[in-house]
């Protein structure tokens, strides 16, 4: 008795029994009101920073390609150039150009034209051309020389058109590139000399195989447009009960794939003996996308072998020691499909969680956009070749005007061109556009967090209003889901701010780690590589541990309507009350949802790839899998497709299973079965536990 009330006391007092109690509280106030006012400020200035990055950004910049004019390539006049073609790109390669464009500006300093096609083959300006009565029109193309010069009507010689480089006097086969990505923020640029692996051309036959397939590809397990919403609704219905069957006769199904898997094992080292002559290595096939190779590899066998003789181990293990574990984690489980059922609901809301995810990162993404295109475009005065005429005078911090740029202005310099260097970093906007990117990161991630924490805390609401009805169905409210949506936007913004908030200051210390480990990594020794890989494995168990503290906060906060300190507190009192029952029946439910998970994501997969592999017949006229070029690109999708609906179905199911779990304490130390205290639980949980609820003298059982 000592011990048990010295434990009590370490742990707090166990729940007291109170009579108005049945299920989530309905007269509760508002939690955590300084948070939840802190947070619209927030996202007050959230809005407030995405309408300047609006006003001053020009995504543009990033998307399209510059001359060096500072005219768009791709848009407006030249809307059919939608390429930049570089007079001199060796001027661009050189290491000394490179650093002197990072530093002073982010233009290459050469001639740069907007053009409809990059160059398909070698030219240079042949010696004849300075012979005397060459014409310019006989040897230059129009669309490799400036706008302003007309080859057909110019009084220049071909010298002096190359010396003020009016034109380009050599080129050679290119194809649009990212040559510029890193310091000139251009896209489309002819810098990228042409060699056999061609990406464009490899997406172009990627697009190809899901041009053919995409009927197929959401048969068998991708997102269908509008017509096909009602489809894969049935179909992730049938896919989650059949995964929860498999969770509930988990013990028929570990004997029954326990002699699949020696199957398995066998059929590998029947394989690997076949091929143990062969010579044959992963470096002698190397890349290839036909998986037929690697299985004419023994090392293939060989690892498929080891994998299935850990997962048989691991099977066996849990036949042998955790038996009695899965029968308490399944009736749990058990319980948790029979609450989904009653409220079918619940089923769609990961769909409002996900539309809600998807606009935060779209704003966060098209804000970091616009912000990172802030600023005008700056033009100056630069010789492009120093060494022709006098160039003194020009000092490179001249500013000019495209437009009204006249090089006579500058006639001891025939090279002098009004050129883009960079955007306008002046202002006090401009000054503090890193300032505002971190805004936008923090409170990107301070709202997906809330928005998590809102799906978590209805959903624990809506199953908490099930287990706490004595008489199921007949006491479960109507419309569980939207009464506690709605009690929850009400009363408990700030709350979840709050919990949301903590979680995000975690993930930037993260962030920081990450990035200071990445910028002086060549820069540590093994004492500091070791201390920041601590830091980082410390604040990833930090991270880890909020999440499931906020996660059981949140059902409290759902349940009882108190604020975000006191409802953790009071979470992680009852679990480390029955730390035993947490460990054991939470990690083997985690285990439970996990086979289901992999038997559905694998059992699609596998599907998919006896199919788009051409293994599986099909009527003719149909689909033909011989004309897809990369056949693994469909089942890549179908089995990415595949995991988040399962995903987010199986979110709502691990959800009711920690509430019903948390409730399930609840329950026990609540009451004691007797009339006056008796059990919310299920008969099924009470006949594991062998408790039951006492009639009333004079009834019948």
């Amino acid at each position: 008795m000592g011990k048990k009330s010295e434990d009590a006391s370490e742990y707090g007092e166990p729940s007291n029994f109170d009579p108005t109690f049945n299920g989530p509280i309905k007269n509760r106030s508002c939690t955590d009101i300084i948070c939840c006012i802190l947070f619209m400020l927030v996202l007050v200035g959230y809005m407030i920073v995405g309408i300047l990055a609006w006003l001053y950004g020009d995504p543009r910049q990033v998307l399209y390609p510059r001359n060096s004019t500072g005219m768009f390539c791709g848009i407006g006049p030249n809307s059919d150039k939608p390429n930049v073609f570089y007079f001199d790109i060796l001027k661009c390669a050189t290491a000394t150009n490179i650093m002197a464009a990072a530093l002073n500006g982010l233009q290459c300093p050469t001639v740069q034209l907007c053009v409809n096609q990059c160059p398909s083959d070698f030219w240079v300006l042949p010696v004849t051309a300075y012979l005397p009565g060459a014409l310019p029109q006989n040897f230059f193309k129009q669309e490799y020389c400036v706008p302003s010069l007309n080859l057909s009507t110019t009084a220049l010689t071909v010298s002096q058109i190359k010396d003020k480089e009016l034109c380009s006097y050599f080129y050679m086969p290119t194809a649009p590139g990212w040559f510029d990505a890193f310091i000139f923020l251009n896209r489309r640029s002819c810098s990228d000399v042409l060699s056999g692996f061609n990406i464009k051309d490899i997406g172009v036959r990627i697009f190809e195989d899901f041009a053919s397939s995409w009927q197929w590809i959401l048969l068998t397990g991708s997102t269908r447009p509008v017509l096909g919403v009602p489809f894969m609704f049935l179909r992730s219905v049938y896919t989650f009960y059949f995964s929860v069957y498999i969770s509930i006769d988990f013990k028929n199904v570990l004997n029954k794939l326990l002699p699949v898997f020696f199957t398995g094992i066998w059929y590998c080292w029947n394989e690997y003996n076949t091929l143990k002559g062969s010579t044959v290595t992963f470096q002698d096939v190397g890349f290839t996308t036909n998986f037929n190779a690697y299985l004419q590899i023994k090392d293939t066998w060989l690892a498929f072998m080891i994998i299935l003789c850990i997962v048989e181990g691991i099977l066996l293990l849990t036949l042998i020691f955790l038996r009695t574990r899965i029968l308490i984690a399944i009736a749990i489980i058990r319980e948790s499909s029979k609450a989904v059922s009653y409220m079918m609901s619940t089923l769609f809301f990961p769909l409002v969680t996900f539309v809600l995810l998807l606009v935060c990162v779209s704003y966060w993404g098209i804000t970091a956009l616009y912000l990172a295109t802030s600023g005008a475009p700056v033009f100056k005065v630069v010789a492009l070749n120093a060494s022709q005429g006098d160039c003194s005078g020009i000092t490179g911090n001249q500013t000019c005007d495209p437009v009204t740029f006249n090089s006579s202005s500058y006639p001891t310099c025939p090279s002098a061109r009004c050129m883009f260097i960079n955007y306008n970093a002046e202002g006090l906007y401009q000054r503090n556009l890193f300032n505002l990117q971190i805004y936008n990161v923090v409170a990107f991630l301070w709202c997906i967090n809330f928005v998590i924490a809102l799906g978590q805390c209805t959903l624990a609401g809506a199953f908490a209003s099930y287990y706490w009805a004595f008489s199921k169905p007949g006491d479960i409210p109507t419309f569980p889901l939207s009464q506690s949506f709605i009690r929850t936007l009400r009363y408990h913004v700030g709350s979840l701010a709050f919990g949301a908030l903590i979680l995000t200051l975690v993930q930037i210390v993260r962030i920081i780690l990450e990035y200071l480990d990445h910028k002086f990594r060549a820069a540590q020794n093994p004492c500091a590589r070791f201390v920041m890989c601590c830091l980082k494995c410390c604040f990833w168990c930090l991270e880890k541990f909020i999440k499931f503290i906020n996660r059981n906060a949140y059902i409290m906060i759902a349940i009882y309507g108190k604020n975000f300190c006191v409802s953790a507190k009071n979470a992680f009192m009852l679990l480390m009350r029955n730390i035993v029952r947490v460990v054991v029946l939470d990690k083997v439910t985690d285990l439970l949802l996990f086979f289901g998970k992999l038997l559905v994501v694998g059992g699609v997969g596998v599907l998919a790839f006896y199919f788009f592999s051409g293994k599986i017949p099909v009527p003719s006229g149909s689909f033909q899998a011989s004309k897809l070029n990369y056949y693994w690109m469909p089942i890549i999708t179908v089995i990415v497709g595949s995991y988040l609906i399962a995903q987010g179905f199986f979110s709502v199911y691990s959800m009711c299973v920690d509430t019903l779990f948390l409730c399930f304490l609840e329950d026990l130390e609540r009451h004691d079965g007797s009339v006056e205290k008796p059990y919310f639980m299920s008969k099924n949980l009470m006949k594991i536990l062998h408790k039951k609820n006492k009639k009333p003298k004079g009834q019948k059982d």
